[in-house]
């Protein structure tokens, strides 16, 4: 074989770690970017940042000031309940033993209320524990302590409906059962009618099965949202919610400063492409959100208007064709962002779903036929619920929506209801 050597041209398109990055920085939201800016403020010597009037403002205030290098202003006080608990027992009771037992449940009551001792060596016995358990019944909410939810509803029962000895019968023994909606098993086994076992289910519909959430620990999450629309003068305008994103200014400091050493050279050089990469990206960032907003305004106007009942069927590609994108970069462009509109603040991969196709060739969206699903459910007798065939039958006969029973157990499940033998109500 001949060793041959040969020239040939190619064009290839590399994806740079730039560009890669340039990317993903589409998927972030608002907060995500104020967090990248700042970190490459503290890589990149070139980088400064001007803080956005609404900040600069709260600096110049001489309270501001002065807490800025003293204890904060406002110190937030969480309440922790285990401790209001065990204060409340050193009030109640007396007796050191007693107080030690129910300090001891206390401590070991997860956060629905339960006490949690299952692997655990207790230093007291089962009917200790019980004892305690109906002490803290005498102070505290009542089903708190309880070691199983059967026991938690007792304790709610015996709190406050002691006459009903077949409604703890069929806590005890059948809730698993009842759970099923099997009410005419459970009515065959405790020998009383069905209308009875019905009555029983409603009485413990309105007991709680977490008594006491203990649990303080874990914070509200707010939704920012990252796109703002607003109805001015019956006209739908937005705007990229980045008031408080800090401006990006160049220190033309070490640009001008001149360097002997050629490391140096190199360093500022690459930090100065990183911060025109940056400065590019965020305004290519804003001008696609924006280019999409444009269009979905003009696509979704009876949702910006009336909610997700009146949404339209939209898909990633219509909207990309309209702005002459490709389909993935309008699908990252919309990760992980919110929008706050008149009627609501949603998700902004909400405003895309798919179609349905009517009898008559219409379109409708999935928001939509789900709506109908709900609207059919609430209205139906419940004494005989419809099945996900009969919803799928009349769907096609008064709305000519023709979907498949599958389809409707889909969206069913979706909105969290349950099949129609759990529905039905027994006369």
């Amino acid at each position: 074989m001949d060793l041959i050597l040969q020239q040939r041209q190619e064009l290839k398109l590399l994806m740079t770690s730039q560009l890669r990055q340039s990317i993903e920085l589409l998927q972030y939201s608002t907060n995500d970017l104020e967090q990248l800016i700042r970190q490459q403020e503290l890589e990149n010597p070139l980088i400064e940042l001007q803080e956005s009037d609404r900040w600069a403002q709260i600096e110049k205030l001489p309270s501001f000031q002065s807490a800025r290098n003293s204890a904060p202003l406002f110190q937030a006080t969480t309440i922790n309940f285990r401790d209001q608990l065990i204060q409340l027992v050193h009030l109640s009771f007396k007796e050191n033993e007693i107080k030690k037992l129910l300090e001891y449940i206390i401590s070991h009551l997860d956060y629905k209320g339960y006490l949690e001792i299952d692997g655990i060596e207790s230093p007291y016995s089962t009917e200790q524990l019980t004892k305690g358990i109906k002490l803290l019944q005498q102070i505290c909410p009542a089903g708190i302590g309880a070691r199983s939810i059967a026991e938690c509803l007792l304790l709610q029962i015996n709190s406050h409906d002691p006459e009903y000895p077949m409604l703890k019968e069929l806590i005890g023994h059948y809730l698993p059962l009842l759970a099923e909606n099997k009410w005419k098993i459970i009515a065959r086994k405790m020998n009383c009618s069905v209308a009875q076992i019905q009555k029983y289910n409603d009485l413990i519909q309105r007991l709680n099965p977490r008594p006491c959430i203990l649990s303080n620990s874990e914070t509200t999450e707010y939704v920012h949202p990252d796109i703002i629309v607003e109805n001015q003068e019956d006209e739908l305008i937005f705007y990229l919610n980045e008031h408080y994103l800090p401006k990006i200014h160049l220190n033309e400091y070490y640009l001008n400063t001149s360097f002997t050493n050629l490391e140096d050279k190199h360093y500022i050089h690459n930090h100065y492409k990183n911060y025109r990469w940056l400065v590019s990206s965020i305004e290519q960032r804003r001008h696609t959100i924006t280019q999409i907003m444009h269009v979905l305004i003009k696509k979704q106007l009876p949702f910006f208007r009336n909610g997700l009942s009146s949404l339209v069927p939209l898909t990633l590609k219509e909207v990309a064709d309209e702005i002459g994108m490709h389909e993935s970069t309008v699908s990252r462009a919309t990760s992980n962002k919110y929008v706050q509109t008149p009627a609501g603040t949603f998700e902004m991969k909400a405003l895309f779903t798919s179609k349905v196709l009517t009898n008559d060739g219409k379109q409708i969206s999935q928001e939509k036929v789900k709506t109908l699903v709900k609207q059919i459910i609430q209205k139906e007798n419940k004494h005989q619920p419809y099945s996900d065939q009969k919803i799928s039958e009349y769907l096609n006969t008064e709305y000519a929506i023709r979907i498949a029973r599958r389809t409707v157990s889909k969206y069913r499940e979706e909105l969290k209801i349950p099949t129609a033998s759990m529905r039905r109500k027994w006369q």
